[in-house]
């Protein structure tokens, strides 16, 4: 057993060549949920969205394979039980789409511009990892589990919606085949109906941003899965912070970022999956600046804008702990899963980011 089981280290940077990855295409493609939520409103633009919908689908896809190749299973994900803690992933998503707004990104994209030089970025980057600690183990963490992890759904089944098929009588690897089919298949043709949308930058991010979210779950989720540690004699998975199965998230991680660097010479301080994969993004980012002469500082135009931006770092930090994770974590990697909670998640962080917009364009015009 000793002689097969893979390092933390090995993890760790497999882990940050994915997120490089991650932070390069995603540079270059300008990938950006926000963004895409952004040009529906602002120009009525849908490319970047179908962008975003082209990577959800090659992630279902992708993801459901490993399912029935037999190298993967969500079950060992946070995102599939069967405890549906809908009032969080309602509040939370709301929260998180109001704080990307105000902080003019989500957390993969404040990671990708402190690559490129943003100082705004790196602002939200502290904020918004203190408020994730907090709501993870602090202040914010007691309300969060008093007033809003207590109201859920219990499920006799998972909450992914191949096991709400199965529970009508058909076997767990055809309702999987028929979920992924469908939803993924459905996504894909849409993604690709428009001629504007099968642009290089647009094939090129979804496709490649959708695969790193299957690879992390191939790399976490079988390379460091350990049926029986010979030291616990447990199931493990080796050197992610949950302990269970991860793939792409950045909100916990950039807390638990800042943990690390606080607590260095606490030897029980480790780089984990998620941080190695954060730092992953921000040198995929960096090189793509650096490689294209884009790399510049970047500061705040004014004490309002800095406001703007802590808050929303605020509210991100919050909310995508309380959601379970953000744009990315819960808007590609949960919908992967097909879980039901990552549907409602993604759904109110893009009703909280369009409102949000609403009510700024409103501010503008009334201010001219």
């Amino acid at each position: 057993m000793e002689e097969t089981l893979v390092s933390a280290s090995t993890i760790v940077w497999l882990a940050f060549a994915i997120g490089t990855v991650f932070g390069l295409v995603a540079n270059r493609t300008n990938f950006c949920t926000m963004g895409a939520v952004s040009d529906i409103v602002n120009m009525g633009d849908w490319s970047r969205m179908r962008m975003w919908a082209l990577a959800v689908a090659v992630a279902v896809l992708g993801t459901a394979a490993l399912q029935l190749a037999g190298v993967f299973d969500p079950s060992k994900s946070i995102y599939t039980g069967g405890r549906l803690i809908w009032l969080s992933h309602i509040v939370g998503g709301l929260a998180f789409g109001v704080g990307m707004t105000l902080a003019s990104g989500c957390g993969s994209k404040t990671l990708i511009r402190i690559g490129g030089g943003n100082l705004k970025s790196l602002v939200v980057f502290v904020f918004l990892g203190i408020s994730a600690y907090m709501t993870l183990r602090g202040l914010f963490g007691v309300w969060r589990v008093r007033y809003l992890d207590s109201v859920a759904t219990d499920l006799s089944h998972g909450q992914d919606i191949p096991s709400f098929i199965a529970a009508a009588g058909l076997e767990a690897s055809t309702a999987l085949t028929l979920a992924a089919g469908v939803i993924g298949g459905a996504l894909l043709i849409w993604a690709l109906a428009s001629r504007e949308a099968r642009r290089a930058d647009v094939l090129l991010g979804g496709a490649v941003i959708g695969a790193t979210v299957v690879a992390a779950w191939y790399v976490s989720g079988h390379i460091g899965y350990v049926a029986e540690h010979p030291e616990t004699l447990e199931e493990t998975f080796i050197g992610t912070s949950s302990g269970r199965a991860e793939s792409l998230t950045f909100v916990a991680p950039m807390a638990f970022t800042l943990e690390l660097l606080m607590l260095w010479s606490d030897s029980s301080r480790v780089v984990t999956f998620g941080i190695a994969s954060a730092l992953g993004v921000i040198a995929g980012a960096a090189l793509h600046a650096i490689l294209t002469r884009s790399f510049r500082i970047e500061g705040f135009r004014d004490a309002p804008d800095l406001v703007r931006h802590m808050i929303g770092g605020i509210l991100m930090g919050f909310g995508g702990v309380t959601a379970l994770g953000c744009t990315i974590g819960q808007g590609i990697t949960g919908l992967s899963t097909l879980a039901l909670g990552s549907v409602i998640t993604t759904a109110a962080i893009i009703v909280g980011s369009a409102v949000t917009m609403k009510i700024q364009y409103w501010m503008m015009m009334r201010e001219t």
